[in-house]
């Protein structure tokens, strides 16, 4: 029930304006949000690099209504790109005999297709993420494209597999809790294919996604299962304990080696865990949002894990 009324709220303009007029809310989006600007994105990506955590960028900004504002949003990610470039943080290692791996920078990006304007024109949305990945690629590193609402599932997975004819190494985003996510992850598991598995945070009908937080939790370990047991690069998205483990468990019983698959985790989420995944040996990267584009990004991730309205409810309190 509280899930349900924070996505509501996700799409309200009046609580919107009502949290972004609130005192404390620079400090608490603080907490989640790297910052509005580049500059504060890369302040925060060489923080966590000097820890041993990798990073994806995402510049928020989603549902693009307008083909001037996508080609901004491309225009900010190739900056991006080459500001990481320079400040060292998109090198990629390779396998300790020498040869190509699947591409591992300390820094890469996560892109939203609608951002890119997916939702006026799919064409557009795939050359301005064409245009993305080969700024990536110069440099060293790679991108991953987020999923969104099931109405774009199919759309977005088109556009990988028409990006990935010319950039491999590009990734995508599987969400648990959709049911057909299994035959995904099963059309998605070649070898090297980077798949970042997740449970899912939008407002979707039982027709389409499991409503139970059981039945997610058992997908998302059905889903895990698939990748783990085949030649892809999983990116286990998860900040539950449980899942935690049983992925642990899981990289033990199918042999795999650390450079093989990895770990991520939210900005601001559980930040001693990803120390501590980092300490055992795992690799581990953060999600880190930047942009003025904060509102949308916050209440889904405050829907995915209700403990942090807690945290939001005690920062207001106490600045009152």
């Amino acid at each position: 029930m509280l899930r349900e009324v924070i996505l509501a709220a996700a799409g309200s303009p009046q609580i919107e304006r009502l949290v972004a007029n609130a005192p404390v809310t620079r400090d608490v989006v603080h907490r989640f949000v790297a910052g509005t600007t580049s500059d504060d994105a890369l302040r925060v990506s060489r923080d966590l690099a000097e820890s041993g955590l990798a990073i994806t960028l995402d510049h928020l900004g989603e549902d693009t209504r307008t083909p001037g504002r996508a080609e901004a949003n491309r225009a900010e990610y190739e900056r991006l790109l080459d500001a990481l470039h320079d400040a060292g943080l998109t090198s990629s290692r390779t396998q300790p005999d020498g040869s190509p791996a699947v591409p591992y920078a300390t820094a890469e990006v996560s892109i939203k297709l609608s951002a890119l304007g997916q939702r006026l024109d799919e064409k557009l949305a795939y050359e301005h993420a064409k245009a993305i990945c080969a700024a990536a690629a110069k440099v060293g590193t790679t991108v991953t494209l987020d999923m969104e609402d099931h109405a774009t599932t199919d759309s977005t997975l088109d556009i990988l597999s028409r990006l990935r004819v010319d950039y491999p190494s590009t990734g995508v985003v599987l969400q648990a809790y959709l049911r057909r996510t299994e035959a995904d992850c099963r059309e998605l598991s070649g070898a090297g294919s980077r798949v970042r598995l997740c449970k899912g945070a939008y407002r979707e009908p039982e027709t389409v996604a499991f409503g139970n937080r059981l039945e997610v939790d058992k997908s998302y370990v059905r889903c895990l299962n698939i990748l783990m047991s085949t030649d892809a690069y999983p990116m286990i998205a998860t900040h539950d304990p449980r899942l935690v483990a049983i992925a642990e468990d899981r990289a033990k019983w199918f042999d795999r080696a650390p450079e093989t698959f990895e770990f991520q985790m939210l900005y601001g989420v559980r930040p001693d865990e990803q120390l501590r995944l980092v300490d055992l040996g795992y690799s581990m990267r953060v999600y880190v949002p930047y942009g003025t584009q904060w509102y949308p990004y916050l209440m889904r991730r405050l829907a995915e894990r209700p403990a942090n309205v807690a945290f939001f409810a005690r920062a207001l309190a106490s600045r009152k």
